[in-house]
């Protein structure tokens, strides 16, 4: 066995023992044994258990530590470092049984990695630590890092990822077309009054996105800052468990999603590294880090597959400049990158004219922070929604009267190229903050818009014509728009909430025309509508094929903007003060800041409205059932009716609900399972402020499983 200093095990991206990276166990004296209060259970240490661990120190361990524990001196430049004295009980005991487990099993400050090291053997080589400066050791509280293999783990074939199993839920949205509907039924209109807590799990504090992923029966999971789990889908139970850092992250957020693709796992870090895991063990198989991580980057939405690619996108402040905001390809086997592709033009460039004479370094902020792009396996297309640029106001960023693209757009690119292939605006010049970065459903329709309901209709379409479309509510303005998913043609838009931003919209060319009114300098206030916060924003809806209905979380809200500042800077930002207010054309008492909306596709008529006090928070999933749940920020967890929007049932959660709900089967037993407690930003902290009376609790983040009595 190779020692601790050559094994090639370690992960690349660590340097060791010929430099100070190898100090191992190198742990913050500031963090305090009370820091770790939350103890599992203990587990007995036997002679046979120190000798296994004494065997293991010595290959991994003892060419750092040495094999007293007292620590080799490294040399770097003239000066010498010196790895702790792991038989100093003053030093030792002031580090928890979990973290010692977890600096050998995770690494983190200066120690390295050692993932292989895991189960029996990880508890083993960590009581053999603690006897160097504790003799005896009786017992050592570990129980929680005792891990297991996924061993009913099945292979995500790029076949699976196309035609999911039923039972199985393998990425954000279960599909490659953004539906989020599960095809079970065991769950339905007629027993969901039934439903019952199956098993629930705490989460790591932070703020709380998360969809799990489910495959044969294992259940995969983010939390805040960068821990993934793999439990028992049917039970909660902990198999494996990943833990990228050792510090606490307290503000972190986790991602939206997770992605699978054959036996890996794949994952963005808060460090802003796209890692893979094995999924059957949480063994850290390759990392690589994002140019310009520096600068600027950050991820909401978490990577997904493309045919054979891991594809990503993220978030870009003005600060990083305009190369930073880029999707990307990775090759899953190695992390290599395929390629990348800039969301805001070059000089040069098709759209380089939408940006005037804005020098390129003064490009800022096109990304694509929203929700995992959609996909089209036949077209091998990908659908992307882009932010908004920065400062918010035109005359400020030097487009006055331009579109600044690709800002507020569906932009496709080619699967194995990243090109370009077409793009579409749907709010250009905007001067409000009002993202288009949130799903769209592609689904083939025979289309017969309403023009009752429908006030844009290009006039080349032919009523009953079947097309290929992509659609849905991309943006902050609540506005459908629906288009044809090869060629970008517009075929029709619609309002579903008050939106005062978009004047009109030409149905035969599909040019969006904005209100001029709402175009100001700094220091003018103006009403707009829907608010910063939306309208639409990430929590995603649902599309159901069984009705041919979209259903979606909406807010009535808007704000009160005005520009700050008439010298910009990047670390200005958007440049824009504001205060959410209630929106003047909603006159329900009391008034109801949360909603959901039901659209046919076919038609664009809305066939049923739901409206509430408590702002709709997290995304919808639809079954075959005919349910479609979702959750509020009131801790409230329902399941509609799809046909009529009844509430059917309900459960008070420990949180708000923000995350994203799924359903999937195992054994045959249908769950439904959602992720709450909130601290995920715009648009709950906006929400709040417009009903300051709901005051949900906060550092509650569960996990919630709900199914029919066994």
């Amino acid at each position: 066995m190779p020692s601790l200093c050559t094994s090639p095990r370690l992960s690349t991206t660590h340097r060791i023992c010929g430099g100070f990276l190898a100090i191992a166990l190198v742990l913050p004296v500031s963090v305090p044994a009370t820091a770790f209060a939350q103890a599992p259970p203990t587990v007995s240490v036997s002679d046979a258990m120190l000798a296994r661990g004494a065997e293991i120190y010595e290959r991994h361990c003892g060419g750092c530590h040495a094999t007293d524990g007292q620590g080799i001196v490294f040399g770097n430049g003239g000066a010498e470092t010196r790895a702790p004295d792991l038989g100093d009980a003053g030093y030792m005991d002031g580090r928890s049984d979990m973290l010692l487990a977890r600096a050998i099993q995770f690494g983190g400050f200066r120690m390295p990695a050692q993932p292989h090291i895991r189960g029996d053997d990880l508890i083993a080589v960590t009581a053999y630590v603690r006897s160097l400066s504790r003799n005896p050791v009786q017992t050592v509280a570990l129980q929680g890092l005792a891990q297991e293999d996924a061993v009913n783990f099945k292979v995500v074939t790029e076949a699976a990822l196309v035609k999911p199993p039923a039972e199985d839920w393998l990425m954000f949205r279960r599909t490659y077309d953004s539906w989020a509907h599960s095809p079970l039924d065991a769950i339905n209109r007629d027993n969901v009054r039934d439903l019952t807590l199956a098993w629930s799990v705490s989460m790591e504090p932070g703020g709380q996105y998360t969809t799990p992923l489910v495959r044969s029966g294992v259940m995969f999971v983010a939390q805040p800052g960068d821990v993934i789990q793999a439990l028992h889908a049917s039970t909660g139970d902990l198999i494996w468990e990943y833990r990228r850092h050792l510090a606490a992250h307290p503000g972190a957020r986790n991602r939206r999603n997770l992605a699978l693709l054959g036996h890996r796992l794949f994952h963005l870090t808060d460090d802003n590294h796209l890692i893979a895991l094995d999924a059957s063990t949480g063994t850290l198989l390759w990392e690589v880090r994002e140019t310009g991580a520096d600068e600027g980057i950050g991820h909401m939405a978490g990577p997904t597959i493309a045919g054979s690619r891991v594809v990503s996108g993220r978030s870009c402040s003005a600060r990083g400049g305009p190369n930073i905001c880029y999707v990307a390809a990775h090759d899953p086997t190695d992390g290599r990158e395929l390629w990348r592709t800039r969301t805001i033009p070059r000089p040069g460039e098709a759209g380089d004219e939408s940006w005037g004479n804005v020098p390129d370094e003064r490009r800022w902020h096109i990304g694509t922070w929203g929700n995992v792009p959609s996909y089209d396996p036949d077209l091998d297309f990908i659908y992307w929604g882009t932010s908004v640029p920065q400062p918010s106001l035109e005359v400020l960023r030097g487009t006055v009267g331009l579109d600044a693209l690709h800002s507020n757009s569906t932009l496709v690119t080619a699967a194995s190229t990243g090109e370009i292939v077409w793009h579409y605006q749907h709010l250009p010049r905007d001067n409000w903050d009002l993202d288009h970065t949130f799903e769209r459903y592609l689904i083939d329709v025979a289309l017969a818009p309403d023009p009752a309901e429908v006030p844009w209709i290009n006039p080349a379409l032919r009523a009953g014509d079947t097309r290929r479309v992509v659609t849905g509510i991309p943006g902050k303005t609540g506005v459908v728009y629906t288009l044809d998913r090869l060629t970008g043609e517009f075929l029709w838009a619609r309002e579903t909430l008050h939106q005062n931003v978009i004047e009109s919209i030409d149905g035969a060319d599909g040019r969006v025309h904005v209100n001029e009114d709402l175009i100001v300098g700094p220091f003018e206030e103006i009403l707009v509508c829907p608010s910063l916060g939306g309208g639409k924003n990430w929590p995603a809806g649902t599309y159901s094929p069984l009705t041919g209905i979209m259903y979606q979380p909406q807010q009535n809200m808007c704000v009160m903007n005005a520009g700050n500042t008439n010298k910009p800077s990047a670390e200005d930002g958007y440049a824009l003060s504001w205060v959410v207010v209630e929106d003047p054309a909603v006159t329900a008492d009391p008034y109801p800041v949360g909603r959901v909306d039901a659209i046919e596709m076919s038609t664009g008529k809305e066939i049923w409205r739901h409206e509430q006090r408590a702002a709709m928070t997290g995304t919808l999933v639809s079954t075959a059932g005919g349910l479609v749940f979702g959750g509020d920020l009131n801790r409230r967890f329902y399941a509609f009716d799809d046909r009529t929007g009844e509430i059917l049932w309900q459960s008070i959660v420990s949180g708000p609900v923000t995350g994203s709900a799924i359903s999937y089967a195992v054994n045959g037993r249908q769950y439904i399972a959602v992720a709450v407690g909130g601290g995920s930003a715009s648009p709950e902290r906006r929400a709040l402020s417009v009903h300051p009376e709901i005051k949900p609790p906060a550092g509650a983040p569960a996990l919630f499983v709900f199914a029919l009595p066994d």
